[in-house]
């Protein structure tokens, strides 16, 4: 499955395996964008991403968590 910046539940539930140490209530903006570049079955483009696309991520990250 190939991810793109509007599957954000997805790339959340990802993101919590990836890195399942870290409270994704703390983590930057700029990081959290590397790490989702970084996700092996992501693949759209970095720079389509912006500041809403971010929060959505971690708001779906922090449900997740929940």
């Amino acid at each position: 499955m190939s991810l793109t910046w509007t599957d954000t539940l997805e790339i959340a539930i990802a993101l919590d395996e990836a890195h399942a140490n870290v409270d994704p209530q703390y983590v930057r903006f700029t990081d959290l964008h590397r790490w989702v570049c970084e996700l092996e079955d992501f693949s759209d483009a970095p720079d389509r991403s912006n500041e809403k696309i971010l929060e959505a991520i971690q708001m779906a990250w922090i449900e997740e968590r929940s």
